[in-house]
């Protein structure tokens, strides 16, 4: 890949980077309205749901077949649950730790993780082994937590 693409893909991250602290705001207040933080998760992947659904529609005629669904391994549903626990969990901790510090731990623990994931190879990600870049690069994150919640 060339360094246009990347900075391209590097962009459309930050984005939607961006679009995660807007979401959580909006679900709160979703959450404070309906008096439920759960509704307010269900309110808001029905609407994620109908989205996905029209892009589909416009690009992607073809569903697959029933068949195929139920031969996938039940375990490669659970992105589903992951989404629903990020979702639920940041309308619910979000008043209570505030954006910045919320998201910093969101992060930390996306970081942690992907170090596994990535030194292992699992879940289809390419084997990058842990080093000590990537784990000072992830020490200076858990810092900034600590700033960010300190300060």
């Amino acid at each position: 890949m060339n360094a246009t693409g990347l900075l391209g893909f590097m962009v459309a991250a930050l984005l939607a980077g961006a679009a995660v602290p807007i979401q959580t705001g909006l679900n709160t207040q979703l959450g404070k309205a309906m008096g439920s933080p759960f509704l307010a998760s269900l309110i808001s992947f029905i609407v994620g749901t109908l989205s996905v659904f029209m892009v589909i529609l416009i690009n992607q005629p073809v569903v697959p077949s029933v068949s195929r669904l139920i031969s996938l391994p039940w375990w490669i549903y659970a992105g589903g649950l992951c989404g629903a626990l990020f979702v639920t969990a940041a309308i619910l901790l979000a008043p209570r730790l505030g954006a910045t510090t919320m998201l910093g731990l969101f992060i930390t623990g996306q970081m942690l993780a992907s170090l596994a994931f990535d030194h292992y190879g699992s879940l289809g990600f390419p084997q990058h082994p842990v080093s000590w870049f990537r784990f000072i690069g992830v020490a200076l994150i858990i810092a900034g937590v600590f700033v960010i919640q300190r300060f």
